[in-house]
């Protein structure tokens, strides 16, 4: 057993780490101006054109740049500063939101500015997505790598609850190009203090870095088919893959048409309803740090992305305002339960040398893979409505994840 797990990890351990409290304090600031960025620029689209199948095409044109570059990124945090790279993400995002205010100042947004935005939006996730858990894991180490897991989950989830009340604020006061332009200035934060922080992510390895990684999906199945890459690894990878490509993040996109379903307030209803989902999350990963002992194990994070999938295929069945704030809330709590536990087992489980690949590879599929749900949501939603689209799509995670919970206990089995 990997030693990192059989101790009884501390409540909070991440945060014994002075520079880890730093960090996530300054990553909050970020993630939430990533946050009003897409409430803002979501809210403008779907005004201006009306359509499921755009929301679904940006759902679509934001995670594309995970799946094709995330190995890839993964490679450059193995071999490069982390602390740089995340660097280059902030000024991509700062200029995404600088771009998005001219044209909504100007009124000249089109469908390929939006497109083209969100791309360059997304491009600057992937470059963040394994430096970022490259340098958390050198700050905090294995021990307490779970709790540093969960306390970015409640961070980013935090500024997922947050970002619509910044936002919506920044709309009122400013209007959505003013408040987006804004929005520029919290991106400042986490890259100066990056400047003075003594950890690059390559910290306490051994060895020299690796050489440079070649750029495609032949990598990626080199990964996957190494013989010594541990199979709890490619379970998640499996489980997350099919959890974004079905679900994942389309029906925030689709977030606007639900909330009008719900009443005439669609503005007032837009924002409970993400902030319901966030709340939820952020409640779910701090029960996590107080069950005494909890681990994460493969079969627990299968029956956490099983029962998301169920809840989030009820969602749209729920039209009390009761019943769908609870149950987007539940739905949170059991996302980031698996989300959470699924990266921790594959930082911890992958090998040291590649490190960055196999989290690269990991990124490609728990978030790359998200493309995915602006089809199964959001263009089949077009034809279908996107309610259904949304039962139907969450449904499939449901079989595959139980699929996923029979082939583990039969390898036990036969192990045994």
């Amino acid at each position: 057993m990997n030693r990192s797990l059989a101790a009884a990890p501390a409540k909070f351990g991440a945060l014994h780490h002075r520079d880890y409290r730093r960090y996530v304090l300054y990553a909050l600031i970020g993630q939430i101006a990533e946050n009003v960025e897409h409430v803002i620029s979501y809210w403008v689209i779907f005004q201006t054109f009306h359509s499921p199948t755009l929301a679904g095409f940006a759902v679509i044109s934001h995670w594309v740049p995970y799946l094709v570059f995330s190995v890839y990124t993964g490679a450059l945090a193995d071999r490069y500063d982390c602390r740089r790279l995340i660097q280059i993400s902030q000024a991509l995002f700062a200029l995404a939101s600088l771009t998005w205010g001219v044209l909504f100042l100007t009124g000249t947004l089109r469908v390929w500015h939006a497109a083209a935005l969100l791309l360059v939006h997304g491009a600057g996730g992937v470059i963040a997505g394994p430096a970022i858990q490259l340098i958390v894991h050198d700050i905090v180490g294995p021990g307490h790598l779970p709790s540093a897991i969960r306390l970015n989950a409640t961070s980013r989830y935090l500024a997922t609850l947050f970002g619509p009340a910044v936002g919506g604020g920044l709309m009122f006061l400013l209007g959505p190009g003013g408040g987006i332009v804004a929005n520029v200035l919290l991106y400042i934060p986490l890259s100066i203090f990056l400047l003075g922080l003594r950890y690059t992510g390559h910290t306490k390895r051994v060895g020299q870095p690796p050489r440079g990684s070649r750029l495609g999906l032949v990598e990626m199945w080199q990964l996957v088919s190494r013989r010594h890459l541990d199979r709890r690894i490619v379970l998640m990878i499996a489980l997350g893959g099919a959890a974004s490509f079905f679900v994942g993040s389309g029906f925030q996109a689709q977030m606007p048409e639900y909330a009008h379903n719900h009443g005439d307030d669609a503005g007032g209803w837009y924002s409970v309803l993400l902030g319901a989902n966030a709340a939820g999350a952020v409640t779910g990963a701090l029960l996590m740090e107080f069950v005494p002992g909890f681990r994460p194990t493969v079969r627990g994070a299968i029956v956490c992305a099983a029962v998301w999938g169920a809840l989030m295929a009820l969602f749209p069945a729920a039209h009390g305002y009761a019943a769908a704030v609870s149950t987007l809330m539940l739905a949170g709590a059991f996302n980031v339960a698996y989300t959470s536990m699924a990266q921790t087992l594959v930082q911890l489980h992958a090998p040291p040398e590649l490190r960055g690949r196999v989290v690269g590879l990991f990124n490609a599929s728990n978030m790359g893979l998200r493309a995915g749900s602006g089809v199964t949501i959001g263009v089949v939603g077009a034809f279908i409505g996107v309610e259904l689209s949304l039962t139907l799509s969450a449904m499939m995670v449901v079989l595959i994840a139980l699929g996923l919970l029979v082939g583990d206990v039969r390898h036990r089995l036969a192990e045994e």
